[in-house]
C-alpha cells in the first residue's frame, strides 16, 4: 500500500511539474520560455528590417555593446544603428542559428547576409558586394525588456568583404603583413637602442 501511495504521489508531482522535493519547475520553464520568445521576437524584427520594432524590445536606458562597432545607449541609438544597417543593405536577411535561453539571459548565434548596395555604412560608400557575417550576442533581460547585450562578429572578415582589407592570403594581404612586420622590427630595434 505504501508503494502505491508513493507511486501516486510521484505521478501527481510529475503531472504538476514539481520535483520530488516539492519545488515547482513550471515557473522556471515559463521564465525561460518568455525570455526565448522575447529574444526571438527581437530577431524577427531585425529580419523584417524594422528598426523601430527592434528598438521597442529594449528598455529605454538599455545598452547594446556591439564590440566591432561600439556601445549603443538607449532605444534611440539602437534604432539609428539598425536604420543605418538596413539602409546600407536593403535586402539584408538575418537568421538565428542557435538560441539558448535562461531565466534572465539569452545566448544567440546568428547569421546576417545581404548586398551592400544602399546607403553608406559608418561613412563607407557602398561597394555592391555580397556580405555574409556570423555573430554571437549575449542578452540580459529584466521585466521582459532587453537591458544589456554584448555582441560579437568578425570585424576583420567584415572589412575584407567590404573591400577595406585585402582577401586573406592574397598577394596584397601578404605584402601588407610583410610591411607591418618590417615596421614592427624597426620599432623594436629603435627601442632596444634607446635602452642601451
Amino acid at each position: 500500500m505504501a508503494e502505491t501511495k508513493t507511486g501516486e504521489r510521484a505521478a501527481g508531482q510529475a503531472a504538476a511539474g514539481a520535483k520530488p522535493n516539492g519545488k515547482p519547475q513550471r515557473k522556471r520553464i515559463t521564465r525561460r520560455k518568455a525570455v526565448e520568445e522575447r529574444v526571438r521576437s527581437y530577431w524577427d524584427a531585425i529580419d523584417n528590417r524594422d528598426a523601430a520594432a527592434a528598438a521597442a524590445h529594449w528598455r529605454e536606458d538599455g545598452v547594446d555593446d556591439v564590440v566591432p562597432v561600439g556601445v549603443l545607449r538607449g532605444r534611440g541609438e539602437i534604432r539609428a544603428f539598425f536604420e543605418m544597417v538596413f539602409a546600407a543593405m536593403p535586402d539584408v536577411r538575418t537568421t538565428v542559428t542557435r538560441l539558448i535561453a535562461g531565466e534572465q539571459s539569452c545566448a544567440v548565434e546568428w547569421r546576417m547576409e545581404g548586398t551592400f548596395d544602399g546607403a553608406p555604412y559608418m561613412g563607407i560608400e557602398p561597394t555592391g558586394g555580397h556580405i555574409e557575417i556570423r555573430g554571437f550576442d549575449l542578452f540580459e533581460l529584466e521585466d521582459g525588456e532587453l537591458v544589456n547585450n554584448t555582441g560579437y562578429f568578425d570585424g576583420a572578415g567584415f572589412a575584407r568583404q567590404l573591400g577595406m582589407l585585402p582577401a586573406d592570403g592574397s598577394g596584397a594581404d601578404r605584402a601588407m603583413k610583410s610591411a607591418f612586420n618590417a615596421v614592427t622590427k624597426v620599432r623594436r630595434a629603435v627601442a632596444e637602442r634607446r635602452r642601451a
